[in-house]
């Protein structure tokens, strides 16, 4: 399988005014990686419009600009003494993902996408572990790069449409059958989806998050809704956790496409319903039906919540065409993802250090109040917040915390450009008897300190993130090996 190396604006489903017509050589959005023979798609930008760059595109070789009526505007002097054609477009984001999905030409056979505010990641990682385990060649695409038969940094969870697609066909290539994409609110909203062939797509919840880019609830949850209003197609199958307060509206969407439905949760009408959990130190047994049918599991996942994200990937393998038992008996194997309820360390009192991503109100609150059944003891929580973020949350992570755990010490998580006494002081506004320690390290230190036998920590906010964002810089950080360090340093292991 090859990709192709040259194509027409007609095969890219692309009209230019005047009808004229363009050899097309590559694609590309920067004009600092236009090459000749490009389609340079000039993108309104929060900060400048893509058209303003055009004219240095042309002079890099771009025989083609693809941009919106305002693009045309702005560009219009430098496209008058061109050759150059001009696509304008209503929604130049979608024509540009579908034509790079027509250029690129292949993509695994089976694709499925998730969304949600938490646990998208999971649902993925889980999605390609189960198809792994029936002898897929299969992949997951988001947070933590990608994963499986084929393996790739990403620089965003969802790449653009360029990036994307040109990545789905070298998996392709690869021989990669199998795909499971993480669509987050940002891709869904820019369009970066458009052109994937979904079998399937699935909605897990939705919680505050991502209000420093949408203007509000709706608009989130409707960004969120574009996956099953525009990319997953009327015969594809939406997989909805309905014990969301918004899953009956997502279902709502998918419904009024005339979208198969799979339902997962533990109301009576669920498709895949959770009956019964029951908890130990490591791990669950879950007892759940299918049909009516009653099946018992056991999963070395801690966190109520990973049934949820567990069935909601056996209801994207099963809509993507595998037999149900034979999906089912792949769950037990099933094995965390780095970073979510992560086990990072064992006390040599047996009270353990777990480090989770949950970085918003409703996930620390949904990773806390998981943690509790697992737990003999008290909870201590270690998080912050991330600066040049949704300010709104940090004083509801901090109600959360003080509401829910025993014992809360808030530190800086990534302040970026902002004070980060700040931000702890903002925090601070919903949890005032919370212990304020901004050296994360030190926090992590205390935070193991403190633990007494059948007490857990949560180290919440980075999860399998490396680095700590300080101003422009980024210095290496991870919360795991900071809790594998305290924990040797106070129990004498280190050497």
């Amino acid at each position: 399988m090859k990709i192709r190396t040259e194509t027409t604006l007609a095969d890219l489903g692309l009209t230019a005014q005047g009808g004229r017509e363009a050899h097309i050589t590559g694609l590309s959005v920067d004009s600092r990686h236009t090459k000749p023979g490009h389609l340079f798609a000039a993108m309104p930008g929060t900060r400048a419009h893509g058209a303003e760059f055009v004219s240095f595109a042309l002079r890099m070789g771009a025989v083609a600009v693809l941009t919106d009526r305002a693009g045309a505007r702005i560009a219009a002097e430098a496209l008058a003494g061109s050759e150059a054609a001009l696509v304008v477009a209503e929604d130049p984001r979608q024509a540009l993902a579908c034509a790079a999905a027509l250029f690129y030409g292949a993509q695994p056979a089976t694709m499925v996408a998730v969304t949600g505010t938490a646990g998208k990641t999971s649902v993925a990682s889980f999605t390609r572990q189960i198809w792994t385990g029936l002898g897929r060649a299969a992949c997951n695409l988001g947070t933590m790069g990608v994963q499986g038969a084929y393996e790739a940094p990403l620089a965003h969870t969802t790449p653009e449409p360029i990036t994307l697609h040109r990545l789905l066909a070298e998996m392709a290539r690869a021989g990669v059958t199998h795909a499971a994409m993480e669509a987050s609110s940002h891709g869904l909203e820019q369009r970066r989806l458009d052109g994937v062939a979904l079998k399937a797509a699935a909605f897990t919840n939705f919680s505050q998050d991502h209000l420093d880019y949408h203007a509000g609830f709706e608009e989130y949850f409707a960004a969120k809704a574009g996956l099953f209003d525009r990319v997953l197609p009327e015969d594809g199958t939406a997989v909805i956790n309905i014990d969301d307060p918004r899953g009956a509206q997502m279902l709502g969407h998918a419904r009024a496409r005339g979208q198969t439905i799979l339902t997962v949760g533990r109301a009576e009408e669920a498709d895949l319903r959770i009956l019964a959990q029951r908890y130990d130190a490591t791990g669950q047994d879950l007892r759940f039906a299918w049909e009516g049918r009653p099946q018992q599991i056991r999963l070395d996942l801690i966190g109520g919540f990973q049934a949820e994200n567990v069935l909601a990937a056996a209801g994207l393998v099963i809509a993507a065409g595998e037999a149900p038992g034979r999906v089912f008996a792949t769950l037990p194997e099933l094995v965390t993802v780095r970073g979510r309820m992560e086990l990072a360390a064992t006390r040599a009192n047996g009270a353990t250090v777990f480090v989770d991503y949950s970085h918003k109100p409703g996930a620390l609150a949904a990773a806390i109040a998981s943690l509790r059944p697992h737990v003999m003891g008290r909870i201590v929580v270690v998080f912050g917040a991330g600066g040049d973020r949704d300010r709104g949350k940090r004083p509801l992570m901090g109600q959360v915390a003080c509401e829910q755990a025993d014992v809360v010490i808030v530190t800086d998580d990534n302040p970026r450009s902002e004070e980060p006494k700040g931000i702890r002081a903002e925090i601070l506004q919903g949890c005032a008897e919370a212990i304020e320690v901004g050296d994360r390290a030190e926090a992590i230190l205390r935070g193991v300190d403190a633990l007494e036998p059948g007490d857990a920590l949560l180290i919440a906010g980075k999860g399998h993130e490396t680095g700590q964002i300080v101003g422009d810089a980024v210095y290496p950080f991870d919360d795991a090996e900071q809790a594998s360090v305290a924990v040797a340093a106070l129990d004498g292991r280190l050497s």
